[in-house]
């Protein structure tokens, strides 16, 4: 499949100017979402450049405890040291570029490579180095791993690998005091669960970011939702659709949905006595993978409450996934040009594409566009 769609290139557009007002805004055009060159640019100007969601808090509650992700182009080892604070490193050797660790894991006291056996102190320094007492100005002193940012937010535990990266507590601003008195970080967690997809990852966020679909995608769904009264509002770094629960006191009980996007491809669906974390990991052109975290309060109805849901959810996916997959298919076919958006129905579709034009207008990059940290 060839990057160039209607005689436009991805870069073309990226070097395109400005979004326009809701009132008059069209989607992105096809070739952003098709072949080699989005993928990448993605990878470098809003993965690279963002915060991403690696684990919960649980996974690093002790010294030693660890745990292993991918971050666009930058594989990442997330650690808690033995002063009980949390760092995030480049998951490679600085000898030959070997992971330190290839799986999440509890206790350890070092991090040893799994290519030659140089061992790291859990705060990243090099301790030893077998049989390289020949080498000449080899200071083992000198040598640590890469840092990268690391944050958490409501238990959720978060890595960036710019430095330039807003704060994480301005991304997430202002979330959880508006769904009090919900406590996210007082939820347990139940399960993972895992889609591959065969899609663009923008074609996933755009699909989660409007409710337009609702009532033709989503029948089941619908009929806990009331549509008319559904809203979307817009901040800084995400946006918020909301909507009260009809009918739902067999399955969610009464109060409020609601749906975040957090920019760039974190989703949080918050409802009565649960939440569900969803980050979609681009993986290649039109290939994606998004992460489904599940977790509950803690009470005499949750395991009732959590055979449900997973019924429900896999309902709702396959659904989803049907859409995507087809929407897939239109954009990659030539014969799509960049419609309307509904001003009633997709202000978070513009919002995101306004932060992803944002992104995309930034200085070509003259290599990677992680800087990491070896101080």
């Amino acid at each position: 499949m060839s990057d160039k769609i209607d005689g436009q290139t991805a870069m073309d557009l990226i070097a395109a100017p400005g979004s326009e007002a809701l009132s008059k805004a069209s989607a992105l055009p096809a070739a952003c979402y098709v072949g080699a060159e989005p993928y990448g640019v993605d990878l470098d100007r809003v993965i690279g450049r963002s915060w991403q969601l690696v684990a919960h808090r649980e996974l690093l509650a002790n010294p030693g405890d660890h745990v292993v992700d991918q971050v666009g182009r930058v594989p990442v080892l997330i650690v808690r040291g033995t002063d009980r604070q949390l760092r995030a490193f480049a998951n490679v050797c600085r000898h030959r570029a070997g992971p330190l660790a290839l799986c999440n894991g509890r206790g350890a006291r070092a991090l040893h490579c799994k290519y030659h056996g140089w061992t790291y102190n859990l705060d990243g320094r090099l301790r030893s180095a077998p049989e390289m007492q020949q080498a000449e100005d080899f200071k083992i002193e000198q040598i640590r791993l890469p840092k990268l940012q690391v944050g958490e937010w409501e238990g959720l535990v978060f890595v960036a690998l710019d430095p330039q990266t807003p704060p994480l507590a301005e991304v997430y601003a202002g979330i959880a005091g508006r769904i009090e008195p919900i406590k996210l970080d007082e939820l347990r967690f139940s399960r993972r669960q895992s889609y591959l997809i065969d899609c663009d990852w923008k074609v996933y966020v755009d699909n989660f970011l409007e409710g337009y679909h609702l009532p033709h995608v989503h029948p089941g769904l619908s009929k806990l939702l009331n549509y008319r009264a559904y809203d979307t509002e817009l901040f800084p770094w995400s946006s918020l659709q909301s909507s009260p629960l009809d009918d739902a006191e067999q399955r969610y009980g009464s109060g409020e949905a609601y749906y975040y996007h957090v920019y760039p491809n974190v989703m949080l669906n918050i409802l009565p006595g649960r939440l569900q974390t969803n980050r979609v990991v681009p993986l290649g052109p039109g290939r994606c993978r998004v992460d489904f975290d599940f977790y509950y309060a803690n009470d005499d109805q949750i395991e009732a409450r959590i055979a449900a849901d997973a019924r429900f959810s896999d309902e709702v996916q396959d659904e989803d996934i049907a859409i995507c997959l087809a929407v897939q298919r239109g954009l990659e076919s030539g014969q799509y040009e960049a419609g309307r958006l509904c001003p009633k129905r997709e202000s978070g579709v513009w919002h995101f594409h306004n932060l992803l034009r944002r992104a995309y207008a930034e200085e070509s990059l003259t290599g990677s566009s992680t800087t990491l940290d070896e101080s």
